[in-house]
């Protein structure tokens, strides 16, 4: 049969994984035609989710981990559920039932239509805040201005994706990611859904708005130099003033003796320059430190267990042993 990998990027859910595999369970019971693996990719949890998610796998034969060395982020996540995912088409959702698993057969009925990438938009998103809701649509739509793809607003990382779109994400093995970006970047046959995000189920929210950020700076410098231009077009325009108000200096002094310069226009004129070069030399720095990160050839992630198998990180893997450390 056919398989289908629904991909759960794991990170603290203990309070809500049980409710999550029953509701997954219910709706792939109804689904005959296709044989579904659920593979959690548990990113470093410090709470029960790496016990409760073995012991799904214990009742479920269906239930795969993967129980990475510690944590790594969900952008990495689920490149490594991408690794390991076996099915001929990959279903990513998140563990805190906002991405509603009863959506799933519409996905598969539309990938069965010839679509590639079917993926889920958010119609509205209840449990969000004005505020949140607000500075989101707001990047999207400078990031859209900025970079010369397509990139989804309003749309997270629930979607299906066929396995040529798997095979071409996985071939992406930058350290900086914004996966977001690279569902649009790849290409292929889309198609959009539109659905109401419910708030979590349980438990609490991973993305602060410090992360949420640092997953904005990774959107920008991974998709667009734009920000290096903006830089150099401010150091040309600010220099073509200089050398006009140079110009009007010497041509004052020369005709009307010399002038005193007054030091507020002094000091104003300095702290312009200076948190000009400063801001310049900070978007310098971003992108000289990715690539200060890529050229290190790390890679992504480390592999501690997958499926009650010590991973040796070469390609090999060791079965654990009944009453084994860590066991």
């Amino acid at each position: 049969m056919v398989r289908i990998t629904i991909l759960i990027p794991t990170y603290n859910e203990e309070e809500v994984l049980n409710h999550l595999y029953l509701r997954i369970n219910e709706v792939i019971n109804q689904i005959d035609s296709y044989d579904f693996e659920i593979l959690f990719i548990n990113d470093g949890s410090t709470d029960q989710s790496l016990s409760m998610i073995k012991d799904l796998r214990a009742k479920d034969e269906r239930v795969s981990y993967v129980n990475l060395s510690r944590n790594f982020g969900k952008e990495i996540s689920m490149i490594a559920g991408l690794d390991y995912a076996t099915g001929d088409a990959v279903i990513i959702m998140d563990a805190d039932l906002q991405d509603p698993p009863e959506l799933v057969p519409e996905m598969i009925k539309y990938w069965e239509l010839g679509y590639d990438d079917v993926y889920a938009k958010r119609r509205s998103r209840a449990g969000e805040s004005w505020l949140k809701k607000s500075t989101s649509s707001f990047f999207y739509k400078l990031l859209q201005k900025f970079t010369k793809i397509d990139i989804q607003e309003n749309t997270g990382d629930f979607r299906l994706l066929d396995r040529r779109c798997i095979e071409a994400l996985k071939q992406l093995r930058e350290t900086q990611r914004y996966t977001k970006g690279m569902f649009s970047w790849i290409g292929y046959n889309k198609k959009e859904l539109l659905f109401d995000r419910d708030p979590r189920a349980a438990g609490e929210t991973k993305w602060n708005y410090r992360n949420l950020i640092n997953l904005a700076i990774e959107g920008i410098t991974s998709f667009t130099i734009a920000p290096l231009r903006i830089s150099s077009l401010f150091g040309f325009i600010i220099s073509f003033f200089s050398f006009i108000y140079i110009i009007w200096i010497v041509t004052k002094t020369l005709l009307f003796g010399k002038d005193v310069a007054g030091y507020p226009s002094l000091m104003t004129v300095m702290l312009f320059l200076g948190g000009i070069q400063l801001i310049s030399l900070g978007i310098i720095g971003e992108y000289l430190g990715r690539i200060f990160n890529e050229t290190k050839n790390r890679p992504l992630y480390f592999v501690d267990e997958y499926n009650r198998e010590k991973v040796m990180n070469n390609g090999t893997s060791q079965k654990i042993t009944v009453g084994a450390k860590n066991e």
